[in-house]
């Protein structure tokens, strides 16, 4: 592929539309690091809603954020689906007399029902747009805007049915640079733990996962034996911080809980192996870094894209997946147990999940972004 990176230069107002989870945020905060080590004037604003994780790690990442009124389509109400489509007409409006005003060179989504409009209205006013597919099976929004877009990016060759041919690039899923400037012995600290011990990472998402919580709870007692030699670096969730961090005091097993992990570069840097759901681009950020993990998929998320990432992962041997209906607390022990004695096992799973990582992929993205901006000037 032609290099076409000194575009970046000329390129001055970028929007990024989506959000709602870490899923969709995520990859577009990658890819707004490229952009701006290219240019560090560009003016790159973030478009999401109120109620979104966008609102709050985008003002502490040091991004503009413009709110827009957008529900979910999907698994909901009735009534809640006859609201979703007034906000869209009110959003419709409102974006195209925003780009009227600010004339955006460029307009990328990154998925989820804060995307579409944004995206939607730039295709209708032959603004350059781009869109990010993170999962094996797409959503709504990416699906509908697939037909108006210029050009898609996708994870793998999984969701390339679902698109126009002539606009796919498989380019991975845009993952932040999880390495740079981490100090790891510095990590260990900042997170209260002790660096000669087996770290396990525990998140479900950033509202955390009640499935996984319990679990963990559950195996505990099972990992009896091996207590002195392990430490939990656990994200709760706020609804069960607390019975969560009871649980580890009362078998005085070692680690630190909180609702949230904002230091996620931190986090996985200590990590020895993570235990997570299964959304796209935690394992884009997992298979990068060659974490070993087990997966839980959560089983409601829309069209089964969570178990069919991490059948995905598992099929390939980078990673263990266990369904949430035969989740128990004993076999999550045992897993976690295989995985501290049997180093070459552990090691094994390592090496499969690095080889189906992309730490690259935001710096593909970047490319057709401004491969597809020298070409519409």
């Amino acid at each position: 592929m032609t290099n076409y990176l000194d575009e970046a230069q000329s390129l001055d107002k970028v929007i990024i539309a989506g959000g709602g989870t870490g899923g969709h945020l995520y990859p577009g905060l990658a890819v707004a690091g490229e952009l701006k080590k290219r240019n560090s004037n560009m003016d790159i604003l973030f478009i999401g809603t109120e109620n979104g994780i966008e609102a709050t790690i985008l003002p502490l990442e040091g991004y503009n954020i413009k709110f827009i009124k957008a529900g979910g389509f999907v698994r909901v109400s009735l009534m809640k689906k006859i609201a979703a489509i007034y906000k869209m007409f009110i959003s419709l409006f409102e974006m195209y007399s925003f780009y009227s005003d600010w004339e955006p060179d460029l307009v990328i989504g990154t998925g989820g029902y804060a995307s579409f409009v944004p995206v939607l209205i730039a295709a209708l006013m032959s603004i350059p747009t781009v869109i990010l597919e993170q999962n094996s099976v797409p959503g709504l929004s990416n699906k509908l805007l697939g037909r108006f877009v210029d050009r898609i990016c996708i994870t793998d060759e999984g969701s390339s049915s679902a698109f126009p041919k002539e606009k796919i690039f498989i380019t991975g899923n845009p993952v932040r640079d999880l390495t740079d400037g981490i100090d790891k012995k510095a990590s260990y600290k900042l997170f209260g733990l002790d660096e000669t011990k087996f770290t396990i990472l525990i998140f479900g998402g950033s509202a955390g996962a009640v499935a996984i919580n319990n679990a963990i709870m559950e195996a505990i007692v099972y990992l009896m034996d091996i207590k002195e030699n392990i430490q939990f670096l656990h994200q709760s969730g706020k609804a069960d911080y607390e019975p969560v961090r009871q649980a580890y005091m009362s078998y005085d097993c070692k680690g630190t809980v909180a609702p949230f992990i904002y230091q996620m570069p931190q986090a996985y840097a200590v990590a020895d192996i993570v235990i997570s759901r299964a959304g796209a681009t935690t394992l884009a950020e997992i298979t990068s870094l060659g974490i070993p993990s087990i997966l839980i998929p959560y089983p409601y998320a829309a069209l089964g894209h969570q178990e069919s990432n991490a059948r995905r992962l598992s099929s390939e041997g980078a990673a263990i997946m266990i369904k949430e209906d035969v989740l128990t607390g004993k076999e999550l022990a045992e897993e976690i147990k295989k995985l501290y004695l049997d180093t070459a096992y552990r090691e094994k799973i390592r090496g499969k999940s690095r080889v189906l990582g992309k730490p690259d992929a935001a710096k593909r993205v970047l490319e057709i972004i401004l491969n597809l901006y020298k070409y519409s000037e």
